[in-house]
């Protein structure tokens, strides 16, 4: 089952903030190099872009941990 409370689910917006990057940063990634994001760690609700830390750790190269 999953959890949607999980603290490594996150919009697209929230992720970026967390890592200091544009709003739009994960939008733009997922159209230019959709091929970073590892299966299953973005997904679009509607409008809405979902990202986990680990499709945000694969793209920026910065651990979680370290932002």
């Amino acid at each position: 089952m999953i959890n949607l409370n999980d603290e490594n689910i996150m919009s697209s917006k929230e992720a970026a903030k967390l890592w200091g990057k544009a709003d739009d940063y994960v939008r733009q990634m997922l159209k230019k190099y959709p091929q970073k994001f590892p299966e299953g760690s973005v997904r679009k609700f509607g409008r809405q872009l979902v990202v986990t830390t680990e499709g945000m750790e694969a793209v920026t190269g910065v651990k979680k941990d370290e932002v």
